[in-house]
């Protein structure tokens, strides 16, 4: 009986924690909304040649900069400062926004557009500040001197520290899961092209 009691309750089931988690550190979706607003688009966009081929100018430099960012970093161990991390502080997100941008003009729905906007203004702020101030308790003083000279989504035109350079690894890259999510984008660009008009 203690069992179904529990199960009522709103607070067990984490409904309250995901409520809360809603309104306070939306930053925890940001991945998993992107994801699911690109599936949307995948499946229910009227793609046409000329706006597809516009999608994927969009859409393959992101991926890129996502595979190069993710071979760069190593999550709460060391600060990335090199590859793209020497040119803008986020580029895991330029790669996401760049990708959204993609899709939304591959999938031909003039309002994905919008809808990208509303869930950027949504999560992506936040996430923004949150992952500086994480950044910032990991790494103080290093952490200062690189966010006052990179800035947070718009690229530097030079390196962050000319002449240093890190090490991309393929190994670090399949750590952070970021294959896999390739893949999956990929496959979503290809079951999109196969209703091109």
């Amino acid at each position: 009986m203690a069992i179904f009691r529990r199960l009522k309750s709103p607070s067990t089931l984490g409904l309250k924690r995901l409520g809360h988690d809603l309104i306070h550190r939306r930053y925890r979706f940001r991945q998993l909304v992107g994801i699911l607003f690109l599936f949307v688009l995948a499946f229910i966009g009227e793609p046409r040649a000329d706006w597809f081929v516009a999608g994927l100018v969009f859409t393959l430099p992101g991926l890129v900069i996502r595979l190069w960012a993710a071979g760069h970093v190593r999550k709460d161990k060391q600060l990335a400062t090199t590859g793209p991390y020497a040119f803008v502080r986020h580029p895991l997100y330029v790669g996401n926004h760049l990708i959204a941008l993609g899709f939304c003009l591959a999938s031909g729905l003039w309002w994905s557009f919008l809808a990208w906007g509303v869930i950027a203004l949504l999560f992506y702020p936040g996430t923004h500040a949150h992952e500086d101030k994480v950044l910032h308790r990991l790494f103080g003083s290093a952490w200062e001197a690189w966010e006052a000279e990179v800035r947070a989504l718009i690229p530097r035109l030079t390196p962050y520290r000319p002449g240093v350079r890190g090490e991309w690894s393929l190994r670090q890259c399949w750590h952070n899961g970021e294959l896999v999510i390739v893949a999956i984008l990929l496959a979503l660009l290809a079951f999109l092209s196969l209703r091109l008009a």
